[in-house]
């Protein structure tokens, strides 16, 4: 072999062997994808696990997760058995006892809490994928403290895009990867909906004409096959996307006809400052939005079938001064502020980059539209002849959310979208059923109830529409332990869980009694401020009782956050137990049309350990809470999780599957309880997917033709247009009120907070954490994501993936290291004003000269997950989590906020701002802080972790020559000879 790496030996290998003696069909746990797989069993052990080609999902494809979910299941640091704790937490001191013992424990504790307040229950959940279950059990028992792990992952997201679109990113939304040709892509991370995402993308790459722009500060994953990577600043997304839309204004490159039939555009908005209703939209005695029409010269109805509506122009209407809500819109983003070349130091994009990207936008857009000929009807009644696409499409994710500003970056993309025309049209960027829901979704947080023992009247969280919908008392004080839906975080739609133990352990407002968890691990790689964080499991009152008295939790592993509580409850894997992805949550839809899924336990459990979900069913039977118990007292679902999947009806006719319902199984969406239901799924590889005619399949938001099917499958309350809110005026009602308007206002103290950051039109200011320790002590950011091949704490307790990393290290651009004369493998100091983390550097270019940045979940805790003591993940892995505060300091002798975004509440993690200090020889080794070892409960790994030689399958016979492979050909072939540019994969090409 010579010197160029991609040179293959030629050589003849075997077929595949026989591999099993029976396959199962079920959904990937691995991540947040749900990819559909096929478990290969052989003498009842797990031997393969691959993608199900017949799976909308994935169509075949696997990541190394989901191939590595055997050694998920085979891992030494599963639990075994119900765990009581007997020491102080944190020592690891258990007694194991029986399930009866433990449940009528967890019975007494919660019980006893509902007959007296069931608000003293916080419950909170991780990445469980079972919120519509979970949510509605806080609905029965009452408690409005209940919230998952959207709050430190990806509420911006949804936030921005739900009070924008009636869609977000991702689970609601998907690119129109068969026909996009220009895909700008934001701050996305390699582990979420990564099989799609390749897909998609590998899709793009093989069509002639297309172009992929990553805008991000790290070059990894997708980034990396980019045709052109633009390193942005972190937390100044916004700013770039300010820059484009200024340019696209400036030129008039808009798509005026979709802005005046689905857009609110052209609505008039009141301006009279002072007023109590300045910044609202004029509306008629019905409460209809009015619009000028040219023709008319008049202010009628904005949804009227013929108007030709004015976009600027103010104007005087029954005596008020208005002007359309565009007009406001044209005067912010034209301003000079928001020019390519006014932001470009800002952001490290240069001006010219910036106007070149917004004419490539223009250009795709208007001068490349696709046209699809399919007849449709509007939600107005007119026909058409045809679809037009804007073949324009974006994506973006945690990249973007996790930054204190992330609210008003989101909203800002899909304004972006907007004035395009791209949404939901071919080549844009897509809905996926059950949305679009009206924007805002009209389901509001429950207010807490003042008798307990008493259900919810509605699910504890939802979408405030105005200050009448917060959960404060009379004073403006929360009534949320995590403070979501106050004044601090108004729209905290997934409520704050990095702020529940600091909450609970301050008693601010107020203590709880029991903390609730499942599948959260808030003892290590979930915790903002780590050293403080495992203060507040274990602080005791002045009797030296602990203040937070009791803590349950659930979890299937040995994890960080096990030893700091009370009663363990065991958990299953995914592959020994049933799940449902359900519509009533986040489903496997695609653009094209709805789909859902589950799980099936394919092999039998081999421990005393129950599925979370069956557990929570029965404690709900055992205390009797409404809809989990019959009349005569007994328990509705006897048969656990698997009998309410198939027999739990959220309103009539509508339950977790879509698929297969009807005495009969002959409908979807709406029909009466079909007892073979799960038979039905399982035969068709556990999912259910019903494509949309092509005529319903795009401008979904004014299509007459789906708008009337969603009502019919219970996704919509009404068949009426769903219209893209650019100017929110949701958001100028909470303004207003911190002007003094409107029965409930914030306090003072929130006031100017509210004012500020409640802005109807996007806004970009400093993220907060970088305001008060950015500058010259703490000069460069630096940010942790995940890898491909990891995903939360799971990944890197998994014997095949470790051997991809089982170290985390420093990402350092050679420039910076430079200045601090570091070379790889050195080890440095990453300090700020809490603390200093200790890593060693490895060097880099593909990453903004100012950041450095890491894999996060990779660092573990001695004594944690079932790994040995001395585990390259323990001595060299790291987290920066430990220097990342969770509260912001107070300014002026205000609120201590947390370091959040101010409209949701979202967690910041990217705002995080260093200083690097090289180590010293006697300081190099081995990582820090280190903390004491937890009580190992598991003997750890010995040795190499083999698996699988017991089942090794007869040769098939034959052989096959194998071909060739080139990876990153257009990357690759300026430095090595033989290789030429473009694409595609096989070495044969260039011979």
């Amino acid at each position: 072999m010579g010197l160029n790496p991609f040179e293959t030996v030629r050589e003849e290998v075997g077929l595949s062997p026989e591999v099993s003696d029976e396959v199962k069909t079920s959904t990937c746990y691995m991540c947040a994808c749900r990819c559909g797989i096929k478990v290969h069993l052989k003498n009842g052990k797990i031997r393969y696990i691959e993608g199900n080609p017949e799976h909308p999902v994935n169509k075949g494809v696997l990541c190394a997760k989901g191939s590595a979910g055997i050694m998920h299941q085979y891992s030494p640091a599963k639990l075994t058995k119900p765990l009581l704790r007997v020491g102080e937490r944190g020592s690891g001191e258990f007694k194991e006892i029986e399930w009866d013992e433990a449940l009528e424990l967890a019975t007494e504790w919660l019980g006893e809490v509902r007959r007296k307040d069931p608000a003293k229950l916080a419950f909170f959940t991780g990445r469980d994928q079972s919120q519509s279950l979970t949510g509605w059990w806080a609905t029965q028992f009452g408690t409005h403290n209940f919230a998952a792990h959207g709050g430190f992952c990806s509420v911006n997201m949804a936030a921005g895009g739900l009070y924008t679109l009636g869609g977000a990113f991702w689970e609601f939304g998907e690119p129109d990867w068969e026909r996009t040709l220009y895909h700008v892509m934001f701050g996305v991370a390699d582990d979420h909906d990564s099989n799609p995402i390749k897909l998609g993308l590998g899709n793009l790459k093989t069509r002639p004409g297309t172009k992929f722009v990553s805008v991000n500060p790290v070059r990894t994953g997708y980034s990396a096959i980019a045709d052109e990577w633009i390193g942005i600043r972190p937390g100044t997304d916004g700013l770039f996307v300010f820059a484009l839309i200024h340019e696209l204004l400036r030129a008039e490159k808009i798509d005026w006809a979709s802005l005046a039939r689905y857009s609110n555009a052209p609505w008039l908005v009141i301006r009279e400052p002072g007023a109590a209703d300045d910044g609202m939209f004029l509306r008629a005695g019905d409460g209809q939005p009015l619009a000028w029409c040219l023709e008319q010269g008049a202010a009628i109805r904005a949804n009227a079938v013929h108007i030709k509506p004015a976009f600027a122009g103010e104007r005087v209407v029954g005596g008020r001064k208005v002007l359309p809500s565009f007009q406001l819109l044209a005067e912010r983003y034209l301003a000079d502020e928001f020019s390519p070349d006014a932001v470009a130091e800002t952001t490290g994009v240069p001006a010219e980059v910036t106007r070149r990207i917004a004419a490539e936008l223009a250009e795709v857009a208007f001068e490349r539209e696709l046209v699809i000929d399919e007849p449709w009807v509007d939600a107005w009644g007119r026909h058409h002849d045809s679809f037009i696409g804007r073949p324009v499409s974006f994506h973006a994710m945690r990249g973007i959310s996790a930054h204190s500003n992330g609210f008003h970056t989101c909203r800002a993309i899909h304004i972006l979208q907007a004035l395009l025309g791209s949404v939901d049209c071919p080549g844009g960027w897509r809905y996926k059923a059950p949305f679009p829901k009206p924007a805002p979704p009209n389901v509001k947080p429950a207010w807490p109830k003042a008798e307990a023992g008493v259900p919810l009247s509605g699910p504890p969280l939802g979408f405030p529409r105005s200050p009448e919908d917060l959960l404060v008392d009379q004073h403006g004080e929360p009534l949320r332990i995590d403070k979501a839906y106050s004044w601090e975080h108004p729209l905290a739609l997934h409520g704050l869980m990095h702020m529940v133990l600091h909450n609970a352990a301050t008693q601010d407002p107020y203590g709880i009694d029991v903390l609730f968890m499942f599948m959260a691990n808030m003892a290590w790689n979930s915790a903002m401020n780590i050293p403080d964080t495992l203060g507040y499991f274990t602080r005791k009152d002045e009797r030296g009782e602990y203040v937070i008295p009791k803590i349950i939790y659930s979890d299937a592993f040995y994890s960080e956050t096990v030893p700091y509580c009370d009663l363990i409850l065991p958990d299953t894997t995914y592959l020994e137990r049933w799940d449902c992805i359900s519509m009533l949550d986040r489903p496997i839809s695609s653009a094209h049309g709805a789909g859902d899924s589950i799980r099936q336990p394919v092999i039998p459990l081999d421990r005393d350990v129950r599925p979370f979900q069956t557990v929570l069913l029965d404690l709900g039977a055992r205390l009797g809470l409404p809809g989990m118990t019959n009349a005569d007292g007994s328990p509705k679902f006897p048969g656990g999780y698997a009998d309410y999947i198939v027999n739990h009806e959220r309103s009539p006719g509508i339950g977790p599957l879509s698929g297969w319902r009807g005495e009969q199984g002959e409908k979807s969406g709406v029909g009466a309880v079909n007892p073979d239901q799960l038979a039905r799924y399982i035969e068709n590889g556990c999912f259910w997917h019903e494509e949309l005619p092509l005529t319903a399949q795009f401008m979904k938001h004014g299509n007459r033709r789906y708008l009337d099917h969603a009502v019919k499958m219970g996704w919509l309350g009404h068949a009426d247009p769903i219209i893209h809110q650019l100017y929110n005026e949701e958001l100028q009602k909470f303004r207003n009120a911190a002007r003094g308007h409107g029965r409930v206002q914030p306090p003072a103290a929130h006031r100017e907070r509210i004012e500020t950051y409640f802005d109807p039109l996007p806004i970009w200011y400093q993220p907060f954490l970088e305001a008060s320790e950015g500058g010259e002590e703490f000069p460069v950011h630096a940010l942790s994501q995940r890898p491909m091949h990891m995903y939360h704490s799971w990944g890197s307790q998994n014997a095949w993936l470790r051997q991809i990393t089982s170290v985390n290290k420093l990402h350092v651009h050679r420039d910076l290291a430079a200045k601090h004369e570091l070379a790889d493998d050195d080890w440095v100091w990453i300090e700020n004003p809490r603390g200093r983390v200790k890593a060693q550097v490895k060097l880099v270019t593909g990453v903004n000269p100012n950041v450095v940045w890491t894999w996060n979940a990779i660092g573990k805790r001695k004594g944690a997950w079932g790994l040995d003591k001395e585990s390259p993940e323990v001595t060299k892995g790291f987290l920066l989590n430990h220097i990342i505060t969770e509260k912001l300091l107070p300014e002026k002798g205000g609120p201590a906020y947390s370091n959040s975004d101010p409209v949701t509440g979202q967690a910041a993690w990217y705002d995080l701002r260093v200083r690097l200090r090289k180590c010293t020889a006697e300081e190099a080794g081995e990582t820090s802080p280190m903390f004491q070892p937890l009580a190992q409960r598991f003997g750890g790994q010995q040795g190499p972790m083999e698996y699988g030689t017991d089942l090794q399958g007869a040769d098939s016979g034959g052989k096959a020559p194998m071909r060739g492979f080139i990876g990153q050909r257009a990357a690759n072939h300026s430095w090595i000879d033989g290789i030429r540019d473009g694409r595609g994969n096989r070495a044969e090409d260039d011979a």
